[in-house]
């Protein structure tokens, strides 16, 4: 019987964080609430608010609509800075014109699943 001992890269693989990472752009065209669901983890993040009104992003459903407002709010016709992070979806609501930029790693995303499926709960301060 032969032994293999390739495995999967999981989120604590520091390799695939210091590569670049694959470009992922998505523009969001409509106000109602959208899941952006990522084809492997991000290693950074970037959102672009081109409309006129707010947007919310989250990392989960329940972070969007969460009372305790665990996401993050960006005036119109600005933008985030690049953030550092590893999510696998984000979620998008209140405005018409938003682009998702992201760097993505090699890691699949069923690598950061919970007992919510592939994202963050959306409590606790994780939106």
């Amino acid at each position: 019987m032969a032994i293999s001992w390739q495995t999967d890269v999981g989120v604590n693989h520091v390799g695939a964080y210091q590569v670049s990472g694959k470009p992922y752009v998505k523009k969001i065209a409509t106000d109602v609430t959208t899941q952006v669901l990522f084809p492997n983890v991000s290693r950074w993040l970037y959102v672009r608010n081109e409309g006129s009104n707010p947007c919310r992003i989250a990392f989960s459903e329940l972070g969007i609509t969460n009372p305790e407002k665990n996401y993050l709010e960006i005036r119109g016709n600005t933008a985030t800075p690049a953030f550092e992070l590893k999510a696998s979806e984000v979620w998008v609501s209140g405005s018409n014109s938003v682009y998702i930029v992201a760097g993505l790693t090699n890691i699949r995303p069923v690598r950061i699943s919970g007992s919510v499926g592939p994202s963050w709960s959306g409590s606790a301060g994780v939106g």
